[in-house]
């Protein structure tokens, strides 16, 4: 990879433009993707689950991001000129390093069946992607497989069964690939106007601050994998660790294991003004922002517009100065994701489907990149005039 990245994750698009969710710039109403177009964004993640529906046909929320929504965001943002990561998570709902739910289709699979199934599910739906035209520059291979996948027949320390799984998501991937290059598809897989030779592949981690995560699991599936482009790392420094400590985790892994490195997942709040008066929940019925106050004691900047601004820029310029230009890039996660009523991180469907107590509601508005009423904040500035230098 040669391209910084410049990247936002946008899977809950649909669900907010349909709940009424507006953007403003300078003060005027403007589509989400021209603000994106105009701060210098290039690519946009959009998450994928297998059926996030419940077996009475209740929405598990948090985007819906089936199939069809998530292709539907993927032609929306490719139509306005963006790369697309296909982010493959390989369950009905979230899965993250405290939750690895099989999709409820293959929850009775053997081994060998889920092997079958991810390749199968990996491949039909990048087909449908390329089908479509959709500009794919990129493919996560599972999110957050700290903790493995598949539960729990691919949970850490089942390393055996982990590589076998994402394996045969890699392979997927190239299989599609190749039909690609041989013209099988109307797709626009472009880099700056450049075909892409090879659609790279990322493997994902959290804890981006953790560095002996890393080298226990990357240790352990370069014996048993296929071969991959990208290692992603997820950094949120409320959870994980100051800067210094993803910075020499960062510059570590790009020596012991020679990939690209790319932030897949990061955000800073900007505030820690409640916003209960925009979602109209009960006290009972939402959860309130992630970023508690006894979180927020950790974090080296103040959760300000300027602490916003001021971390994006530290964080921007180490991660662009990793060893060997190793620091390919990020992915803001859910930067529109603002308190609009009907769009929260779950719902009283998928809290069952995950064994969760609740409540729902939006845990993400504090650290957007729009105040509560749809405003770009100042960082916006920073994304765009970025350079590496």
């Amino acid at each position: 990879m040669q391209k910084f990245v410049k990247g936002m994750d946008l899977s809950t698009l649909l669900e907010l433009e349909k709940c009424g969710a507006k953007y403003y710039d300078d003060g005027k109403e403007t589509d989400i993707l021209d603000i994106m177009k105009k701060y210098d964004v290039d690519t946009i993640r959009i998450r994928i689950w297998n059926d996030p529906w419940s077996e009475t046909g209740e929405s598990y929320g948090a985007g819906e991001n089936d199939l069809g929504t998530s292709l539907a965001i993927a032609k929306k943002v490719t139509d306005a000129g963006f790369g697309v990561l296909m982010n493959f998570h390989y369950s009905d709902f979230w899965a993250d390093p405290g939750k690895q739910i099989k999709p409820k289709a293959w929850e009775h699979y053997s081994v060998e069946e889920l092997e079958k199934a991810v390749y199968d599910f990996t491949l039909s739906t990048m087909r449908t992607y390329l089908e479509n035209g959709v500009n794919v520059t990129m493919v996560q291979v599972g999110n957050e497989l700290s903790n493995g996948l598949l539960w729990p027949d691919g949970k850490v320390p089942a390393y055996d069964n982990i590589a076998r799984f994402v394996n045969a998501g890699i392979r997927a991937v190239r299989r599609a690939d190749v039909e690609r290059l041989e013209g099988r598809f109307l797709c626009r897989c472009q880099v700056d106007g450049r075909e892409l030779d090879k659609i790279p592949v990322m493997l994902h981690l959290d804890n981006g601050g953790n560095n002996a995560l890393y080298r226990e699991w990357f240790d352990n599936f370069v014996k048993r994998g296929e071969d991959f482009e990208i290692i992603g790392l997820s950094y949120y420094p409320f959870w994980h660790g100051t800067l210094q400590m993803l910075t020499d985790n960062m510059n570590d892994i790009a020596e012991r294991f020679g990939k690209d490195l790319i932030v897949a997942e990061v955000s800073m709040g900007y505030t820690m003004e409640d916003y209960a008066s925009c979602e109209k929940l009960s006290a009972e019925e939402r959860k309130g922002y992630a970023t508690k106050p006894a979180l927020v004691e950790k974090i080296e900047y103040p959760m300000t517009r300027q602490g916003q601004y001021d971390f994006m820029e530290d964080f921007l310029n180490r991660i662009s100065h990793i060893r060997d230009g190793k620091g390919k890039g990020f992915f803001y996660w859910e930067p529109a994701w603002i308190p609009v009523p009907g769009s929260g991180w779950a719902t009283p469907a998928s809290l069952k489907y995950m064994g969760d107590p609740g409540p729902c509601g939006n845990e993400w508005a504090n650290q957007a990149l729009f105040d509560y009423e749809g405003n770009t904040l100042k960082t916006w500035e920073l994304i765009r005039d970025f350079k590496v230098e």
